[in-house]
């Protein structure tokens, strides 16, 4: 997130100075200099910066560091938001006081140091969060005193400060909104959709910018964003809003005192505007009054993520991306444990398409997310209790996901009818054609005294013909496509086991359900490593 940061800065004829706990983190070669600095050290920072004679400017991108900023652009008397704004934007107890006294839209909440005894003091659903974290992290809805216990114990867990915060759910579509202020004046930097999926969490599966919200409901969006700035005091600096548009109007979720992450305010803002939100953050950063705020081209910029079942990556393939795509990125890489993800830093990764039409840019997008396949290392436990989930591992699967499953979550791949759901029980494992045997699923698959087999599916038309998609769109027959290319296995459909040597039945398509072409791939890529011992 800090790559357009650097690149403007030096664009702008600035020497950049990046900090980072991790020495191997993002973009470092890209700056002039580095040191290897916990931002989480408050007094570290602002020793070092101290150090340096021609300190213009101190900012951040796209992260909850806001407060160190602050904090060493206060005591440097450099440009920026005060440190108690900062902490206002970035403490989420002490923001929605600032909202409760100045009359915001916001939902009613509840903070906590202790989760001993607590009763909301307002009716599920309710939504439980740490108050000092980002990404999502230990956020989820709870609709019940049992979840409530649950996911209050996780936000726990994701506190720094040992804090919670229980806010009233809020029902409705959410939006993504960036501004510059410049000496209490708002300018709007972005303006998007968001696509929030996986109840009880929050998961951002992209953003589309900018929003097609009507006219007027916009109008009371962004006045109550900044309506929720000035409360704050955000007054010279960035800000980033998501606001939800309810029954009540417009109401406030979170406000932070930065350019937005996600990808929006680096890139598919700067994308579908021509505006670079960066440029003017770092303007104010160093003393400057902001400019160039002014769209050029109203394009549409569509970013949208793709996500893994739990396991270790095994490859990573890209196929046929549609030209619209700017960009690629991805969070893992092969060797990698990836998980389903239950916040917005567990993700797989992300692409970002951009044309001058909002069907074309979304289209592209969700093609491309389609067609970047992850393939899963075969056998692994992690995944065979992922998509085992439902039947008799649900501690085991807890244990590979991090939280306690629950019905609705992790959501099977495909959402299917209970009609075909029961014609699928009544379908063997698998049909053989091993030692006489059709029906010999209790036997190895594959065994030391019989030739290797080749693989074919079953027929089950009515989940085939069915018409659905996963979650990430995909048909069942594009599903079927991305195992047969990942596997290198034809896999034909049929119910004749005699000249295939084994047609794969419910093993496979309760795969398919639970885990997508991921599942498949793996059960197939599991039978085969027994074939290879």
């Amino acid at each position: 997130m800090q790559e357009p940061a650097i690149r403007i800065a030096k664009d702008m004829g600035l020497e950049t100075v990046v900090l980072d706990a991790d020495v191997d983190a993002p973009c470092i070669a890209l700056a002039d200099r580095f040191e290897n600095i916990d931002l989480k050290d408050r007094d570290g920072v602002l020793a070092f910066a101290k150090t340096l004679p021609a300190l213009v400017g101190v900012m951040t991108a796209g992260t909850d560091f806001s407060t160190i900023v602050a904090f060493a652009v206060e005591e440097l008397g450099l440009s920026g938001v005060s440190y108690e704004t900062a902490l206002n934007a970035s403490d989420k107890e002490r923001m929605r006081e600032c909202f409760r006294r100045a009359d915001v839209p916001s939902p009613r909440f509840a903070a906590l140091k202790t989760a001993q005894g607590f009763i909301p003091p307002f009716p599920f659903p309710v939504v439980v969060k740490p108050v000092d974290n980002m990404g999502a992290r230990g956020c989820r809805r709870a609709d019940n005193p049992a979840e409530l216990r649950v996911a209050i114990e996780e936000a726990f867990s994701f506190s720094r400060s040992g804090r919670v915060i229980v806010e009233e759910f809020m029902d409705g579509p959410e939006f993504s909104i960036d501004a510059i202020a410049y000496q209490g004046e708002i300018t709007i930097t972005g303006f998007a959709d968001r696509h929030i999926f996986f109840p009880p969490y929050f998961i951002e599966m992209g953003h589309t910018i900018p929003t097609d919200l009507d006219e007027k409901s916009a109008a009371e969006v962004i006045d109550t964003f900044k309506q929720g700035v000035r409360a704050l005091g955000i007054k010279n600096g960035a800000a980033k809003g998501d606001v939800k548009l309810t029954r009540k109007g417009a109401m406030i979720g979170e406000i932070a005192a930065r350019l937005s992450g996600g990808y929006m305010s680096g890139w598919t803002y700067p994308y579908s505007s021509g505006v670079e939100p960066t440029r003017a953050a770092i303007q104010i950063a160093i003393g400057e009054k902001p400019s160039r705020l002014t769209p050029t081209r109203r394009w549409t910029s569509a970013e949208r993520a793709f996500i893994s079942i739990p396991g270790e990556v095994f490859s990573i393939i890209k196929k046929n991306l549609p030209p619209q795509v700017k960009d690629v990125f991805f969070r893992v890489k092969e060797g990698d444990r990836v998980k389903f993800p239950v916040n917005n830093v567990s993700k797989a990764g992300n692409v970002i398409a951009v044309a001058p039409n909002r069907d074309e840019a979304v289209n592209a997008a969700e093609i491309a997310a389609r067609n970047i396949l992850i393939r899963l290392a075969a056998p692994n436990v992690e995944t065979e209790a992922f998509l085992r989930i439902g039947e008799r591992n649900r501690k085991t699967a807890a244990e590979f996901l991090g939280v306690p499953p629950t019905p609705q979550f992790p959501p099977n791949a495909f959402t299917v009818p209970s009609e075909i759901l029961l014609l699928l029980e009544k379908m063997p494992e698998t049909l053989e054609d091993s030692e006489g045997s059709r029906y010999n699923v209790k036997k190895p698959l594959v065994s030391a005294n019989v030739k290797p087999f080749s693989m074919g599916i079953m027929p089950f038309p009515e989940f085939t013909e069915s018409g659905l998609r996963d979650y990430a769109g995909r048909t069942v027959a594009e599903s079927l496509d991305a195992t047969r290319l990942l596997t290198g296995q034809t896999l034909p459909i049929t119910g004749d086991a005699t000249r295939i040597g084994i047609a794969l039945g419910r093993v496979f398509w309760r795969a398919l359900i639970r885990g997508g072409y991921q599942g498949t791939v793996y059960v197939v890529d599991k039978l085969r490593s027994r074939d290879i011992d």
